[in-house]
Formats: C-alpha cells, structure tokens, sequence
C-alpha cells in the first residue's frame, strides 16, 4: 500500500472456463490476475472442490482453485460455498495481500439448485491499524430472489458494521435493470465506483460484446481513485464476465 491507497478486482471467473466452455484456462486467468496485482481480489464462481473435472483436464490444479490462484502473491483467503453437488462446490472468494482479522459465509439461498452466500471478512492494514469490510457477493437470476438477499445484505451490514468503518461491495449483482441502487445507496449509503467516476454503471456480460452491467463495486469511507473495466484481450476470451477495477485511498 502506497499513501494508503490500494486497488481491488472483481471478477467472475466462471469456474476457470473460457467464456463459452470451449477451454479449462484457470492458469490463463492466474497469470492475468498477477499482471494486475490488485491488493484484494473478489472472484466468484470459483470452485472448491470438483473431483470429475480432476481425471477429465490434466492441468487441473492439485490444490482447490482459489489457493492455485493466491499462491505466492496474495498469502490470505477466504473461500465460502454457493452450490454443493455430488462431484464438489463452488462459491465466492476474497484474496488479500493484507491478513483477515475474521471471515464469515452468509447464506441468502432462496432455491436449492441455486445456492448463494455473502461472503464477509474483515481486513486489517499492516502499519495503520485500519479495519475494512469486504463483502463478495454473487446474487440471484431473479428479480424477487436479489431484493430478499439485497435486504439480508443491508441488515448484515447495518448490524455488524460501523457507519464510519470503510466498506466495500463488490462481485456479480446479476442486476441488470438497475434495481440495486435503491437498497444499497438508501439503505446504506454506498456509491458504486464505476457509476461515480464516469456517469453509469460499467458494461461488463458478455465479455466478448458487453451490452448488460452485471458486475459492481460499491463503497463506503474511501476516497476513490479510480475505476475501470478491463476490457480486450485477453478478457474478453478468459471468462463470459470481464472484471472491474478500482483504486482507493484512505480517508
């Protein structure tokens, strides 16, 4: 961290396939990500465990996904499960340069055959003693299923974090009608990066043509840099998504 700025990314990786299922390109992905070098990465759909996919792809990682990512450049993590089945799980992730004080998965599953969870953890700033809330969230297909887990969202943080602890939101909203403001800048008073540095919410699904703006990073108690999508190659073939990044400053 220089002058107490750092950035972040979100992404969703799709389970470490290219962007129509042609490929297993996690290693691809790997070595995007450090090129990066964001201080704390969000990714979701990112498996914990698939044994079939183990005797199918003969450069399947030995160790889960998320720690064949982290390795050697972010040393902590936290992995919390969305959807569990017969050959494995998979879920979100928060990869940090920076120790986690403590980290907690929150279910907001409304259906069986589509899992979800909130995943929480809290950081701590080596040299300042600084406290941030991450919150890696990946939500529903339907409109009904995103407002109960956009409501469960802004219970959890209304009742577990400070109003003047930094906080930061972000993953894959699946929200493409926009109807996520309403609960997270009224209810909590968040901004949503992007939005706030060029005037709309970043277009980031399909990668290949983006047209609908799925993927977000909100905010509370940090300056903002900057935020931008990353678009072009490789991007645009490594997953169905294209991930956002943003740089902060402390306050």
């Amino acid at each position: 961290m220089t002058n107490g700025s750092f950035k972040i990314l979100t992404y969703n990786i799709h389970k470490g396939f290219s962007a129509i299922n042609l490929r297993f390109i996690l290693h691809e992905i790997k070595n995007s990500l450090r090129y990066i070098n964001a201080d704390i990465v969000f990714l979701q759909e990112i498996h914990g465990e698939r044994t079939i996919s183990n005797n199918r792809f003969a450069d399947w990682p030995n160790n889960q996904q998320f720690e064949f990512l982290a390795d050697q450049v972010w040393h902590h993590y936290a992995y919390g499960k969305n959807a569990i089945y017969k050959s494995g799980h998979h879920g979100n992730a928060i990869l940090s340069k920076y120790p986690f004080i403590e980290w907690e998965n929150i279910n907001v599953s409304l259906f069986k055959s589509a899992s979800r969870s909130l995943l929480h953890g809290i950081i701590r700033i080596p040299g300042n003693d600084q406290r941030i809330h991450v919150i890696c969230v990946h939500l529903g297909l339907f409109e009904q299923e995103r407002e109960r887990q956009l409501s469960t969202l802004v219970k959890r943080i209304n009742s577990h974090i400070s109003a003047n602890e930094p906080l930061i939101i972000a993953g894959d909203f699946n929200d493409w009608r926009g109807r996520a403001e309403y609960f997270l800048h009224h209810g909590l008073g968040v901004k949503e990066a992007f939005k706030f540095s060029h005037g709309a919410y970043a277009r980031t699904f399909p990668s290949w043509l983006p047209v609908l703006s799925m993927d977000r990073i909100y905010y509370r108690d940090l300056n903002i840099v900057s935020c931008y999508y990353l678009k072009g190659q490789p991007w645009r073939h490594l997953s169905d998504h294209i991930p956002l990044l943003a740089e902060f400053r402390l306050i």
